[in-house]
Parts: structure tokens; C-alpha cells; sequence
């Protein structure tokens, strides 16, 4: 893992779509428990809006987050869209009501969701496409079976996975080219390490969820303290530790403030030193 000052602004996904490694998660823009619509719906066009203007050009979203309000706003806020902007989707799990996420990646179900993210995106291809969960109740080549065809039929440029193990991503490659891996991961939960290590040496995007868990006491002390000398928050700290960490991160905090957005994009500015980074490399 890098651990010098400097890092890469951007990141190429999949050999050809280049993006700033400061994205935006569109999530937060739906409403309680991501359920419905959101409380300020000017608000959460608004962040959007912002995103782009601040330099954001990888955006993502699933069907799931709503479920569909996220893409629909999405689409209301920046279609046509500007040149070089990526929107990832994800497909892969069902919405039974606030906090309630049951996988299902059987084709069917996918094929569905696919359409649907298609038509609400008022896309032809979607760049980025995301299994949001492997299914342990359907059997793994049926999943990616389907993805690979619809990456042949044109639907889809290219095929990532999310909350999945190096073994895999290595079965999955049987099928597609995963170009990239949306798994949860921060300084203070490095569960996913080793898939973290394999995406790099294969020049996967690593794209963190959960960049904090601010209920780890010890770790939001130690990132506000050094957060100080930076005039930065835990979270800008936190942030900034993930860009240095990794050549490969992507990452996409997610808000439905302007305000936040705001805060959470001065992150990319932040050149922690090697000390610092080492210091937070031993939480």
C-alpha cells in the first residue's frame, strides 16, 4: 500500500473511463431508512448539481436505493448528461420496506432491474454495473451468465461486484472482466484488506462503503486529532486516508446536503504526511 504524501487525482476504470477518484454516492438522496423520496427534494437535485460542478464525475447509485428515486433524481438533475460523467448502477436486491435489503440476482430478477435502471437513467448503456450481492440461492454461473450477456448485447460497458472475496472475484472473472469492487472498507474496519491488495495488483477499482464508522470511539478521536493540523474534520481525515492509501480507491461519500458535499470533496485536497499515515495505519 502507498504511503507517501501525494496521491493520483483520477483513476481509469476498466482501461477506458477515466474519473476523478473523489465521486459522489447517491444513496443519501432518498428518503428515512433509503425508503421513498427525500425530505428536500430541491435539496438532493441541488447536491447533484453541485457534484459536477465541484468536479465529480463518477456518481453511484443502485435500483435499490428508494427503491428508484435515486436514479430518477439522478436523471432530473444532470440528463443530458455532461461529457466524461460516469453513472454506476448496481442491480441484485430486493426492497420490502425502510432498511429491509433481501438479495435476489436470479436473471429474472436482474433483467428487470437492468430495463428499469436503463429507462429511469434515460440510457442506452450503462457504464458501470454493479451485482450488488452475490446470491447463495442461485447458483453463481447463472448470475454470471446473465451478466456476461448482457455485456455482450451492448446493455452494459463494463461488469463490477460488490461485498466479495478475492476467491470470487477470481470465479467471477471466468465470466466477465470485473473492473471494478464495491466492498465495505475504512481505516478503522479493514476486513476486506486482502481483496483491497488483489484489486490493485490487478487494476480493479476499489470502492469503498462505510468510509467511517463513527462509532469507533478510538479511531474518530485519533483522525480529529490529526484532523487538527489539517483544519479538517474526522471524516475529511478519514476520507483523505483512503486516497493516500490506495492507488486504486474510488471513493463515494454520500450526502443529501450541499454543505457536506462540500466538505466531504476539500478531502481530495488534504496531503497527510507520512507520519500521519502511519499513525493511522496502526488503528
Amino acid at each position: 500500500m502507498a504511503n507517501t504524501s501525494t496521491f493520483n487525482q483520477t483513476f481509469t476504470i476498466g482501461g477506458d473511463l477515466e474519473v476523478n477518484r473523489m465521486g459522489y454516492g447517491a444513496m443519501r438522496i432518498t428518503g428515512e431508512g433509503i425508503w421513498g423520496p427525500p425530505k428536500d427534494h430541491d435539496e438532493s437535485i441541488q447536491v447533484l448539481k453541485k457534484a459536477v460542478e465541484l468536479g465529480v464525475n463518477f456518481i453511484d447509485t443502485a435500483d435499490s436505493y428508494g427503491p428508484y428515486i435515486s436514479e430518477e433524481l439522478i436523471a432530473e438533475a444532470l440528463y443530458p448528461y455532461p461529457k466524461g460523467v460516469v453513472i454506476a448502477t448496481k442491480g441484485g436486491l430486493l426492497r420490502t420496506g425502510p432498511n429491509q435489503w433481501p438479495v435476489n440476482a436470479h436473471p429474472d430478477h436482474l433483467q428487470e432491474a437492468l430495463e428499469g435502471s436503463l429507462k429511469r437513467l434515460k440510457l442506452d448503456k450503462i457504464d458501470l454495473y454493479q451485482l450488488h450481492r452475490v446470491d447463495p440461492n442461485v447458483p453463481f454461473d447463472q448470475t454470471f451468465k446473465f451478466l456476461q450477456k448482457i455485456q455482450e448485447q451492448g446493455l452494459v460497458k463494463h461488469i463490477g461486484l460488490s461485498e466479495v472475496s478475492v476467491e470470487q472475484i477470481k470465479q467471477a472473472q471466468d465470466y466477465i472482466k470485473v473492473v471494478s469492487v464495491q466492498n465495505m472498507y475504512s481505516v478503522d474496519n479493514r476486513k476486506w484488506e486482502a481483496e483491497l491488495e488483489y484489486c490493485q495488483q490487478k487494476n480493479i477499482a476499489f470502492i469503498p462503503w462505510y468510509p467511517l464508522n463513527a462509532g469507533n470511539v478510538q479511531a474518530v478521536n485519533k483522525l480529529t486529532q490529526i484532523g487538527q493540523k489539517y483544519n479538517a474534520s474526522a471524516h475529511q481525515i478519514a476520507l483523505s486516508w483512503l486516497l493516500h492509501h490506495s492507488p486504486n480507491i474510488l471513493l463515494i461519500p454520500g450526502t443529501s446536503k450541499v454543505k457536506h458535499l462540500e466538505e466531504n470533496y476539500k478531502a481530495a485536497e488534504i496531503q497527510l504526511s507520512a507520519e500521519d499515515m502511519q499513525a493511522l495505519n496502526n488503528l
